[in-house]
């Protein structure tokens, strides 16, 4: 009896055994000695995601802007402002600061801060275009809400540096009133990017048309 309880055991736990090394989904147990990681797969596997394509750095522009649609003079129309902010792909993502004017007018500040995402719907090579839709406030003005919807076609000269002809609305809106206007510029901008970088390399690729 003990010698048939013992030959039936012996096959159960060869059995069990059996089933679990034949499990779908396990390979052979390799000792942990001989084990290696492929770091190359890896790497090659995290490089060909979406996110890890797109080229993100931090950009500073220039714009010189002038209102198309104003009465007085160069100094009365004329808006220069900077910007600075990130890109992430095809979206920026910046903080704008400058003047309505380059003159005083009555009692008005000129001076505004704007946060403007802008978003490139269209890009061929080195050509691109640009649409953004963005809000900001005039310090001390009667019209103080600012709003904007502008577009631009863009130029890169280089991976770092890009010029623009802008052309877009503004719209301020006051208490008791409110007015629009219609603008044209040009943008200078310059991408921080160091040379040799993963993010360089990605602009590069951007900028190449297959």
């Amino acid at each position: 009896m003990k010698i048939t309880f013992t030959v039936c055991l012996t096959f159960f736990v060869c059995a069990c055994f059996a089933q679990i090394i034949n499990k779908p989904g396990l390979g052979p147990i390799i000792p942990h000695s001989e084990r290696k990681v492929s770091n190359k797969d890896t790497v090659i596997e995290k490089d060909t995601t979406k996110e890890n394509k797109e080229p993100r750095y931090f950009y500073a522009s220039f714009n010189t802007s002038v209102f198309v649609n104003a009465k007085g003079g160069f100094g009365k129309r004329f808006s220069p402002a900077g910007e600075f902010g990130r890109t992430y792909g095809i979206f920026d993502m910046g903080l704008a600061t400058g003047r309505i004017s380059s003159l005083r007018s009555s009692n008005d500040s000129s001076h505004y801060i704007e946060f403007r995402p802008t978003i490139n719907i269209f890009s061929a090579g080195r050509f691109a275009e640009g649409l953004c839709l963005s809000g900001g406030y005039i310090f001390g003005a009667k019209q103080a809400l600012m709003t904007e919807i502008c577009n631009s076609i863009n130029f890169n000269i280089s991976p770092t540096v890009a010029v623009a002809v802008t052309q877009g609305y503004y719209f301020f809106d006051g208490t008791n009133s409110s007015r629009s206007a219609q603008y044209m510029g040009l943008a200078v901008t310059y991408n921080f990017l160091r040379k040799h970088s993963t993010n360089m390399r990605r602009k590069k690729d951007a900028l190449i048309k297959e």
